[in-house]
Order: C-alpha cells, then sequence, then structure tokens
C-alpha cells in the first residue's frame, strides 16, 4: 500500500475502480459538493499508481501551489478566453500525448446547478477517448469507477444518459442539497 492509499485506510475509505487502465481516457466525477472531491478522487487515483490530469481555475495556480498542481497534473484554465478553444487544446492535448487521463466535474462549480457543461463530451468524442465514471459516496466512504461510457457525438444523448446515471447518486454527495443530476 502506497502512501495514499494508506492516507484513504486511515481515513476509513475505500477506492472501488473496476474499468481497465487507459492511457488516454475522460474520467467525470459527480456530484461534485467540496473541495474535498479533489482530494479524495485524486488519492484514490494515486493509490492505484495511476495518474490523472485536471482542468482547475487558472487562479488556483499561484506560488507555490502552482508547482504541487502541477505536479499532480493540473492544466490551468484561464478566465479569459485566450486564442482558440479550449476544447481543442485539450483534444490536441490528447493526440500528442502518449498517456492522459482527464478528470473533469461537469457541474463546473460545487454549489447547486441546473446546467452541466458538455466540453468534456467534445473532448472526448473528438479524442476518440471512453469517458470512465467516477463517483465519491461519502456517505458509504467510497470512491468508485465502475462504468465507462463512449460518446456518440450526439451531445444531448450522451449528457442526457450520463445525469441519468449519476440522478442515482444524489446522495452521495458531500452536501446532497447542492446536487441535481
Amino acid at each position: 500500500m502506497n502512501l495514499w492509499g494508506y492516507f484513504l485506510h486511515l481515513s476509513g475509505w475505500t477506492v472501488d475502480i473496476t474499468v481497465p487502465r487507459r492511457d488516454k481516457c475522460v474520467i467525470c466525477v459527480a456530484p461534485h459538493t467540496s473541495n474535498w472531491d479533489f482530494v479524495l478522487g485524486l488519492s484514490a487515483y494515486e493509490s492505484l499508481g495511476r495518474e490523472a490530469n485536471f482542468l482547475m481555475k487558472e487562479s488556483w495556480f499561484f506560488f507555490p501551489l502552482k508547482y504541487l498542481l502541477k505536479a499532480f497534473g493540473g492544466i490551468p484554465v484561464p478566465r479569459r478566453k485566450k486564442r482558440g478553444s479550449l476544447t481543442d487544446t485539450v483534444i490536441e492535448m490528447f493526440r500528442e500525448r502518449d498517456y492522459v487521463n482527464l478528470a473533469v466535474t461537469p457541474e463546473g462549480t460545487r454549489s447547486l446547478t441546473d446546467k452541466w457543461h458538455t466540453g468534456f463530451l467534445y473532448i472526448a468524442y473528438g479524442a476518440g477517448v471512453p469517458i470512465q465514471l467516477g463517483i465519491i459516496d461519502y456517505r458509504a466512504k467510497r470512491i468508485m469507477i465502475r462504468e465507462e461510457y463512449l460518446p456518440t457525438g450526439d451531445t444531448q444523448h450522451d449528457l442526457t444518459y450520463i445525469r441519468k446515471y449519476y440522478s442515482e447518486y444524489r446522495d452521495a454527495a458531500k452536501y446532497p442539497s447542492k446536487f441535481k443530476a
């Protein structure tokens, strides 16, 4: 057991990741209602010896935290659009790199929202990679990735399927009142 697994074990958490290890995939994580989701998700993935990338607001990449975030796979997202789209940039990253496991939270916020971002669907479809569906279940103290979904290119269909999948896990959120699938 590595340090990440030891941390989770001491905290009473279990890791239930049964999907195959992929060199390239998008990891969709919901519900996302707490900053602890990041710490727990990263710990679970690292406990298996896997590395993940994640998109995070550029404002978090300040000295000295930026070095730690980048070491853990962080990709800063600017508040204001620069040249080109972020989606196209990330798809290109998938094409250029041998290993990309990109973790995303489709809600894009820890607050209650009806709107889910669809960029992860465009990224997965454009890069030709599966989406692994991750859940951090605070009630059972379990971090799970058991399902994989291949996007069809029909964004509305794909989002409906994924939101329906997560609707069963509303009570898994740290703050269930902040999650709507």
